[in-house]
């Protein structure tokens, strides 16, 4: 089974593959090559930063978004968006200005603003995932955030609280994204990977 593991310049990437070997995966390709993205079996686009700097990374990648429609939406390949990577999933993004994102599932990523004035933004550490009834592969525990900006839209499989609820992951289909960031959630975030490898949507 070929995992690719998408290199647009904006990803903790060796974190993440290190996290996906841990988990069981056995080939692992980091990679910025579309044709490569064109045949995995697996794919997991991670983020970290700016959502307009890394939805205009992506898309500087020759040929990569195509990919992904092809390989995810058309032909079903298991999604994993991490972080700004799930956010790329959203319509669009309103961080220093509105910018595109792949358009898979309707929703808008916006800056937080808890109830609470209490409360900190960005929404950094551990804190409680609660999955929704229908949610695939997301267990209830505890994960390692760290993100400024939010979703809200539909399919959310999974929210946290910040003051507030927050959206923690969405998923439709063979697609799913999570705001946390499972290499950084020790046992919750690698048995997370492991139900990700194995799943057969």
């Amino acid at each position: 089974m070929t995992l690719a593991l998408i290199d647009y310049g904006a990803g903790n990437l060796h974190s993440v593959a290190n996290a996906l070997k841990a988990a069981g995966a056995t080939d692992v390709a980091i990679t910025a090559d579309a044709d490569v993205v064109a045949k995995a079996d697996r794919i997991v686009l991670p983020g970290v930063g700016a959502f307009g700097a890394c939805a205009s990374a992506l898309r500087a990648v020759p040929g990569m978004v195509d990919a992904l429609n092809v390989r995810v939406r058309d032909e079903g390949a298991p999604f994993l968006g991490i972080c700004v990577g799930m956010q790329l999933m959203a319509d669009t993004g309103e961080e220093h200005g509105v910018h595109d994102g792949l358009g898979w599932i309707a929703g808008k990523v916006r800056l937080m603003i808890p109830a609470d004035p209490a409360a900190k933004v960005p929404h950094m550490g551990w804190n409680d995932v609660a999955p929704a009834a229908h949610a695939a592969l997301i267990e209830p525990g505890e994960a390692y955030f760290l993100h400024s900006y939010a979703f809200e839209g539909d399919d959310v499989i999974a929210t946290s609280d910040h003051a507030g609820p927050v959206v923690a992951a969405i998923g439709r289909g063979n697609m799913i994204g999570v705001q946390f960031h499972p290499e950084k959630s020790q046992r919750y975030g690698l048995d997370f990977l492991r139900r990700f490898l194995a799943w057969a949507p």
